[in-house]
């Protein structure tokens, strides 16, 4: 805390002798942050936009200050504004993605995801996104393709086995939709939502003892509400 303390008041005293050094209230800004101070981070980044406004970076922090408020909107303008100064920036657009995603808004999400794997085809986590996000919009074959290129990247990919085997109940291939969902219980044994869908999946097929056995173990795992709410639907 005195390190902090100390520093913070450096940067202070540099900002006295030099208020147009945008460099410095960027620094004090990621101070502030990382002290999850994040109103005061914007209010440090801003003051370095308006003495540097074509600073992609500052853009893009200030941004994902903005989504640690859940101010998602905020932090789709910044990173879109980090984009136009420099449309190479894949972070930027992935981040994006992500906000539109909170704002359950997939298909703007999936046309950034879309720039990302434009400029990194390898991009970590996209293709997961970008079918998750497809499966959203009712793409299943397009969700499908999408995650198992994210499998082929990542094969530990729980979510990916899972979101594909609900991309391929609405192509009402069952039989492909419960290997992948046993897959991914089979990678991650407490994986609640993956028993939740599985056990609502084998209900759908008429196995409703093996189904309310899932939702069983879901409500051990943590998921009590909707088990009891998929209970008084069924019963």
């Amino acid at each position: 805390m005195e390190r902090t303390c100390y520093l913070s008041s450096t940067l202070n005293n540099v900002i006295e002798i030099n208020f147009t050094d945008a460099d410095v209230y960027y620094q004090r800004g990621t101070l502030k942050a990382d002290n999850k101070d994040f109103k005061g981070a914007i209010s440090e980044y801003t003051k370095a936009l308006e003495i540097n406004p074509m600073d992609a970076d500052i853009y893009y922090i200030r941004g994902f200050a903005k989504v640690s408020l859940k101010d998602y909107r905020g932090a789709i303008d910044d990173y879109t504004r980090a984009t136009e100064i420099d449309p190479t920036d894949a972070m930027a657009y992935f981040n994006s993605g992500m906000a539109r995603f909170e704002l359950q808004d997939y298909i703007g999400a999936i046309t950034d995801f879309t720039k990302v794997i434009d400029i990194e085809p390898n991009y970590k986590g996209v293709y997961g996104f970008r079918g998750i996000a497809k499966s959203n919009t009712e793409d299943y074959d397009g969700s499908i393709a999408d995650l198992t290129k994210a499998l082929e990247i990542d094969p530990k990919y729980t979510m990916g086995y899972l979101y594909r085997g609900i991309a391929k109940i609405g192509i009402i291939d069952h039989v492909g939709a419960m290997d992948d969902i046993n897959l991914a219980i089979e990678i991650n044994p407490k994986f609640i939502a993956a028993y939740y869908s599985r056990g609502l999946l084998k209900i759908e097929l008429g196995q409703k003892e093996s189904g309310f056995s899932d939702l069983n173990i879901a409500s051990e795992l943590g998921d009590v509400d909707i088990y009891e709410r998929i209970c008084e639907n069924y019963n």
